[in-house]
């Protein structure tokens, strides 16, 4: 679990700099208050939060999915309180929590 952690981290972090340094307008238009972001994503999509964790540069990261696990999205909440898209998509799978072997797992 702590590697997924991990994982999803770097690529919110690896994302966010792309999507800074390359398309400004993309970046604006995905880009609100948090409350904005998550009222959006639950009227088009119905997803709401789901896991949560917090990014190395203060950021709050969300993971929110449909209700039927059909999409997901992740978005990063900075401390200004903005909120930006980083990542979207379908096919969303749950997988059962399994208990750890080890301080790396």
């Amino acid at each position: 679990m702590l590697r997924w952690a991990l994982t999803l981290i770097c690529v919110s972090a690896f994302t966010l700099t792309a999507a800074a340094a390359g398309n400004n307008a993309v970046s604006a238009r995905s880009c609100s208050t948090r409350a904005n972001v998550i009222k959006h994503l639950a009227n088009k999509y119905s997803e709401s939060p789901v896991a949560v964790g917090l990014a190395e540069n203060g950021g709050v990261i969300e993971v929110l999915t449909s209700s039927k696990g059909g999409t997901w999205t992740i978005i990063i909440t900075m401390p200004d309180g903005t909120s930006c898209m980083v990542a979207a998509g379908e096919a969303w799978e749950q997988l059962p929590k399994v208990a750890a072997k080890g301080p790396d797992v």
